[in-house]
């Protein structure tokens, strides 16, 4: 058969569909339901996302008729979709960072970062260093405390040693250091001019890093937006100083954390290239003359957790995807155990290989901007420029981000999402796997962990001239509250258990002993299923004889009438009782009878299982 005669034929069998044909489909199929409500999702970033997208919705997207490598890079700022794998190395001494540098280079990464944590240094200290590292074959960057300190000796040891300098950058950011510390690492706004003129334009000296907004709990939005004031200001204070805005912009390199939000990590490079081309217009490079924004992506440390860490790598690896799906430039993904220890060969070597295996087997490096024309993404880039542009725009009309930062206005707007996201997590609107949904049943963990590892990182200077922002994983007061448990577990040689009374119809007695067990288990708790029991008499006897702290009554609503109050009575003070669901219509009649704690899918987990705790004397 004729292939072009075939096709029409079969397009006869499928006519095409309207937007208004799917929507009265839709309706009726919710029989009545909220549209809004049921398909509709509300994001933190304060948009709505639709339940589906189609051609029509790309007709008014400004940023789509643009090639990789082409203004206003929203396809990426090369032409192809080759990243750097890094994997940064804290220098307490050079003999032993050039040592796993080379170890890393000869494993696959192609560019280190040397976070310094030591000061003066000299000629002798690079030949250390940089010992064997070829600075045209890999990338060098300096980060850390010292990163500032380090650029004139630098300069000075590479035109001794005739090195190549143009893939080497200075990660020099002092917005950054004051969202951190609350106060300045250099003195001066002439300052960041010197440095350009140190490096004598061979390479990139200044950081903007969106990743401390990122893991002080901000939306997408926020950090976005944020990071784009803050490159604003240094672009003031430089042109201030006598460097050309072109000049400017190519020194700057910005730094984005990565969380799991898969698809809107991944706009969130493409509106961010697509942004700050489009600010620099505003600043008067034409479209030709503009160098494309370099992004350097990290993995997020706000969603990680200690407890089941192997988590992490799943959440890394996501993360890994969204970044350079969306174009990054370099890519660090963290150790999976680097919240709570110092990470080992394994968890390194992990870590490097989790790139590799995007590069060479899944071959991510070959194709640019893959999501290109996808409805939904494009529309999400949309979505995340229009309101991170209104981020941006608020804080310029408080006179730029650093007198913003200086009058509280930055950090109550992330502290307010930050709560947010914490409720989430709380009320498991939010899941974290492992934590607050689905823990390692009997995981306890190590009672060597430094305690500062569950503790919000407040790093503020005595020299400070605001309050910084708070570093902290969402996951933090859950972990908190499931290391008493395990205190407790160790002092008493015991954990204090939670039994399931099942009884009653099969399906939900079932179900809501599976809820109530993971439930229990997020703080730690024992937990015992059973099959079911044949009266309420058995399984309260059982239940004691097991030595249990909690009994959780699962039935139907219905049978609850009967059952919960005849528990009540049996347990008395000898176990606390808990009903699992919220039988809405005998509520009162079930507080009457002195049924009086309830667990559900609208409770407040982390509040409800500390108050348990109290109950069951783990303090």
């Amino acid at each position: 058969m004729n292939a072009k005669k075939q096709g029409p034929e079969i397009l006869k069998h499928f006519p095409p569909v309207t937007t208004a044909e799917w929507e009265a489909k839709i309706e009726k199929d919710l029989k009545g339901a909220d549209y809004e409500k049921k398909l509709v999702w509300k994001t933190m970033e304060g948009f709505n996302v639709r339940p589906y997208y189609r051609a029509e919705d790309l007709q008014n997207l400004e940023h789509l008729d643009s090639a990789p490598g082409v203004f206003p890079f929203t396809r990426g700022g090369k032409p192809d979709n080759n990243w750097l794998v890094r994997q940064d190395i804290t220098v307490k001494d050079a003999a032993s960072a050039n040592t796993i540098a080379l170890n890393v280079l000869m494993r696959g990464a192609d560019s280190v970062g040397f976070v310094l944590e030591t000061s003066g240094i000299d000629n002798a200290f690079f030949n250390t260093l940089l010992k064997e590292i070829d600075l045209t074959a890999a990338e060098v960057n300096f980060t850390g405390k010292y990163a500032a300190d380090v650029i004139e000796p630098f300069m000075v040891w590479a035109k001794e040693n005739n090195a190549d300098t143009s893939r080497v950058s200075f990660h020099v950011d002092p917005l950054g250091c004051l969202n951190l510390t609350g106060a300045f690492d250099v003195n001066t706004k002439a300052y960041l001019a010197s440095i350009i003129e140190k490096a004598n334009g061979t390479a990139q000296c200044i950081a903007v890093h969106g990743d401390k907004i990122h893991n002080a709990g901000s939306t997408i939005i926020q950090e976005l937006g944020m990071t784009m004031a803050m490159a604003v200001e240094y672009l003031e204070w430089l042109t201030e100083n006598g460097v050309e805005v072109k000049e400017a912009a190519a020194n700057m390199r910005f730094v984005f954390a990565v969380g799991s939000n898969y698809f809107m990590e991944l706009a969130k490079m493409r509106a961010a290239r697509t942004l700050w081309a489009q600010i620099l217009i505003a600043y008067g490079v034409a479209e030709e003359e503009q160098t494309p924004m370099v992004i350097h992506g990290i993995t997020s440390d706000w969603n990680k957790t200690v407890y089941d860490p192997y988590v992490n790598m799943l959440r890394t690896t996501t993360e890994a995807m969204s970044g350079v799906l969306g174009g990054v430039d370099s890519f660090t993904v963290k150790p999976f155990d680097v919240s709570f220890r110092e990470p080992n060969e394994f968890s390194n070597r992990i870590a490097r290989n989790q790139q590799l295996l995007l590069k060479e087997e899944s071959y991510f490096d070959k194709v640019a901007d893959p999501a290109a024309g996808s409805y939904y993404i494009e529309n999400l880039t949309n979505s995340i420029m229009e309101n991170a542009w209104k981020i941006f725009l608020g804080i310029q009309e408080k006179d730029g981000y650093l007198k913003a930062f200086l009058g509280g206005d930055i950090q109550a707007m992330i502290a307010e999402s930050a709560q947010k996201r914490d409720m989430n997590i709380a009320t498991r609107r939010e899941n974290v796997l492992g934590t607050n949904q689905f823990p390692n049943f009997g995981e306890m963990m190590d009672e060597n962990l430094p305690e500062e590892v569950l503790q919000p990182k407040n790093m503020k200077a005595e020299n400070a001239v605001a309050e910084p922002l708070t570093m902290y994983r969402g996951s933090m007061p859950f972990e908190v509250m499931r290391s008493k448990s395990d205190r407790y577990a160790r002092k008493n040689g015991r954990r204090q258990k939670a039994f399931m009374l099942t009884i009653g119809n099969l399906a939900m007695r079932k179900a809501r002993a599976q809820f109530a067990c993971n439930f229990f288990a997020c703080a730690g708790y024992d937990v015992v299923d059973n099959n079911g029991f044949t009266n309420v008499e058995d399984g309260v006897k059982a239940a004691l004889e097991a030595k249990s702290d909690i009994v959780v009554i699962c039935s139907s609503d219905e049978e609850y009438a009967g059952f919960a109050p005849q528990a009540a009575e049996l347990l008395k003070n000898k176990a606390v009782l808990v009903v699992a669901g919220y039988p809405k219509a005998i509520l009162e009649e079930l507080n009457e009878k002195g049924v009086e704690h309830f667990i559900h899918v609208r409770t407040n987990v982390l509040e409800s299982l500390k108050s348990f705790q109290k109950l069951t004397g783990i303090e």
